[in-house]
């Protein structure tokens, strides 16, 4: 793939520019593996802005390193940070990576920069977008293969053990998370841990799982019923059903995030269930399971947890202002819809795909019906 990351980081000079950097040192884990194909607990990445590079790590990744990125200059170095920083000229660090400590440590006086790399990293290469796919496909098949073992009696531990170990058997890599498996009035719990709940006949019952392929995520929500459901649980799915629809329908190229979450919340709301969906319409999916753009109700001129009547932060060194009008879905976004409803002391339901934004229209990726099953 050595193509591939020369492509990556030759799209990240190119913004270099704009920030007024004349390169870029990479620490975050996530983002060195992207940019080098080397993923590894100590190293980081000196990009500069002719598209050059420079890789760092120490004697324990140095061999994988060398084999990995033979197209660029690699160094072995405990002090990634501190063998790549001392170049002359305009570097910025990632804010979001590295320490205060070894900010200060490093010289205090670096440009300071947020998100540049997972701006790249937003819109998937074909390569990526396969990876996907197949842990999707994974996550789908352990559904379905244990989807005939759930039964009154089961505990919630045991049916997360089920899917987790078939996901593996088909050929994971590992979870792409902690499951969530949430039975009867634990469904109105959004992330509730499995537990010794047994799966009681008149349950809904939340399933929240997905594989990790090759360093790319997977994740799909089922809800289902163990037994003939009530009539307020249908409703409830049939609501929740009805707005995870118009969520991905919504979830086209040029679509401004909030209004995607719009199109399902707002159904929600008009059932008179909105403070029952408290979490955001969906986020990114790829080398991290929460990544860029995520769907929120909160607008893009929003500053997240920033009460309205401060002002806004200040800007950092080198960062350029923000467009708003660009947090809007672009083609090859993978990203996932997932509207939940949770009633405390009842129960919830919630429904997700994970699906790739398209010029023509969304590609789902998670296939499992979206029908009531009932078990």
């Amino acid at each position: 793939m050595t193509a591939t990351h020369t492509r990556r980081r030759a799209n990240l000079a190119a913004l270099l520019p704009a920030h007024e950097a004349d390169a870029i040192l990479v620490t975050g884990g996530v983002n060195v593996r992207y940019l080098t194909g080397l993923a590894s607990s100590n190293a980081a990445v000196l990009v500069r802005a002719d598209a050059s590079a420079t890789l760092a790590t120490d004697s324990r990744y140095i061999g994988a390193a060398r084999r990995v990125c033979a197209d660029i200059e690699v160094v072995e170095e405990s002090d990634v940070a501190g063998a790549l920083l001392p170049e002359s000229g305009r570097t910025g660090v990632e804010a979001d990576h590295m320490s205060v400590a070894d900010y200060f440590r490093l010289g205090g006086e670096h440009l300071r920069l947020s998100k540049v790399v997972e701006s790249v990293r937003v819109v998937k290469d074909d390569s990526e977008l396969d990876l996907i796919r197949t842990a999707c496909e994974l996550t789908d098949r352990a559904f379905a293969e244990v989807l005939p073992e759930l039964r009154p009696g089961l505990t919630e531990k045991e049916v997360a053990r089920a899917l987790e170990r078939r996901m593996i058997e088909l050929g994971a890599d590992g979870l792409a998370f902690d499951s969530i498996v949430a039975s009867g009035p634990n469904g109105a719990i959004p992330h509730h841990s499995p537990s010794d709940r047994p799966l009681e006949r008149g349950d809904l019952v939340t399933m929240d799982f997905g594989a990790l392929y090759r360093g790319y995520h997977a994740d799909m929500t089922r809800t289902v019923a163990i037994g003939e459901p009530a009539g307020w649980q249908r409703e409830l799915y049939d609501l929740v059903r009805a707005a995870q629809r118009a969520g991905r329908l919504a979830a086209r190229a040029g679509a401004a995030l909030h209004e995607v979450d719009a199109a399902a919340r707002d159904l929600i709301k008009e059932a008179g269930y909105g403070e029952f969906f408290k979490h955001g319409l969906g986020h990114g999916v790829g080398l991290q399971i929460h990544e860029e753009p995520f769907l929120s109700p909160r607008k893009p001129e929003d500053t997240p947890g920033r009460p309205e009547d401060l002002p806004e932060p200040e800007r950092s060194s080198g960062e350029p202002e923000r467009d708003h009008e660009h947090a809007r879905l672009e083609d090859r976004v993978p990203v996932t819809v997932e509207p939940g409803v949770y009633l405390p002391g009842r129960g919830g339901v919630r429904i997700e795909d994970t699906l790739v934004v398209r010029d023509g229209g969304p590609e789902l990726l998670t296939r499992t019906t979206k029908e009531l099953l009932v078990l």
